[in-house]
């Protein structure tokens, strides 16, 4: 079958200490500071068989993901951008959605034909991060297209337990096609929904929500914060065509922060208040953090979910001041994060089909991800 495979040289940089359990996985904690000229490539890869709890999907789509754009850019060394933990070769594609055409011999919840979605992170379940509950922790993780082959692909074996049914998607549009796209969504919104409901515990409904960046991450943000009861929306956006996405899906007042500055508008839409709940999805929290702590309600939350590899100074005054939080948050699973996400889209109460701009087929997956580059979709889709 074919897949979508990003190398790169295992050449970390100067200066940094590669711990023993990088040398021994041969996985990068820390992956910008470490893998070196990466490079894309649509190869033959071997067909998957599943084991015994495992079902091989038929890849129907994959959303192009800033994570992947990060493994195809680099910085002026020649070192990718992705932050993140990251073993390669591997085939990348995490934000996808299939038809299940062949099951382990201990699967009993799927079966043949049924239509699913499916968690990135696999955790163990047996560390103790995962038996505290912490399954985005886990000390054993592996990450579909980051770590282990993932869904660029024809075919993609998994474990039946990090698979949901979409079947309730596809019947609410009436397409299965569409409950396919809309399924491939599924994983980025439960990444806004895990780091905006489980990690900063949500806000009141009647809350104020300020969304920095207005990628598929934002974009969903900013479609929870709407079906969850928030009064106002504002959304900062440098690309023109993703400030109009943030509108499409809920955002009433969406600013290119180049143009104007972002603490003075928020105060002016907020009369004063500030707000209650801030989401970093740019992953430029330099620029944005000093933004939103100038503007943080009394008992103001701030969640980062845009990845950087960069320090923030922070005015900590602010947050003693104002009873405020910082929330970190990676990944989706747990806590009925997936479950809760398609909910929303089985009852149309959220519509992140809205957001995809742009189709590719497999074979046009390359240049998929170099249209994202320029960071004015919303959302890029592989369709197979």
């Amino acid at each position: 079958m074919k897949g979508l495979i990003v190398t790169a040289e295992w050449n970390p940089k100067p200066g940094y200490t590669v711990s023993d359990f990088e040398k021994t996985t041969g996985k990068a904690i820390t992956g910008n500071s470490i893998w070196k000229n990466p490079r894309l490539e649509l190869k033959e890869v071997p067909d998957p068989t599943p084991g015994p709890k495992d079902v091989v999907l038929k890849v129907r789509a994959c959303g192009v993901c800033g994570s992947d754009v990060h493994f195809y850019e680099t910085d002026s060394d020649g070192y990718m951008l992705y932050p993140g933990l990251t073993k390669f070769p591997c085939v990348i594609g995490h934000e996808f959605s299939g038809e299940v055409v062949a099951a382990g011999k201990e699967v009993k919840d799927l079966k043949i034909g049924d239509m699913v979605t499916a968690e990135e992170m696999i955790w163990c379940g047996e560390c103790i991060p995962c038996r505290n509950g912490y399954p985005n922790q886990c000390l054993n993780l592996e990450e579909i297209g980051f770590t282990i082959n993932g869904a660029f692909a024809e075919y993609i074996v998994i474990g039946a337990k990090y698979c949901w049914k979409i079947d309730e998607i596809a019947s609410r549009y009436g397409d299965k096609e569409k409950g396919f796209e809309a399924g491939a969504l599924v994983e980025p919104t439960s990444v806004a929904y895990n780091g905006m409901f489980v990690r900063a515990g949500g806000f009141k409904p009647g809350g104020y929500v300020v969304v920095f960046g207005a990628g598929p991450i934002g974009l969903a943000s900013i479609a929870l914060a709407k079906a969850s009861g928030a009064s106002k929306i504002m959304a900062f956006e440098v690309s023109a065509k993703r400030r109009e996405l943030a509108k499409l899906v809920g955002a009433e007042y969406v600013y290119n922060p180049v143009e104007i500055n972002p603490a003075d508008v928020i105060m002016d839409v907020t009369k004063g208040f500030g707000a209650d709940l801030f989401v970093e999805a740019a992953g430029a929290p330099t620029k944005t953090i000093p933004e939103m702590e100038k503007t943080l309600a009394i008992g103001g939350k701030i969640v980062q979910i845009g990845r950087a590899a960069e320090r923030v100074p922070v005015y900590l005054e602010y947050f003693q001041t104002h009873a405020a939080q910082i929330f970190g948050a990676q990944g989706h699973s747990g806590y009925g994060t997936f479950q809760n996400a398609i909910r929303l889209m089985a009852s149309g109460r959220i519509d992140m089909t809205q957001i995809v701009t742009s189709k590719f087929s497999l074979d046009e997956a390359v240049k998929a991800i170099e249209k994202t580059t320029h960071r004015e979709d919303g959302k890029v889709m592989v369709k197979m």
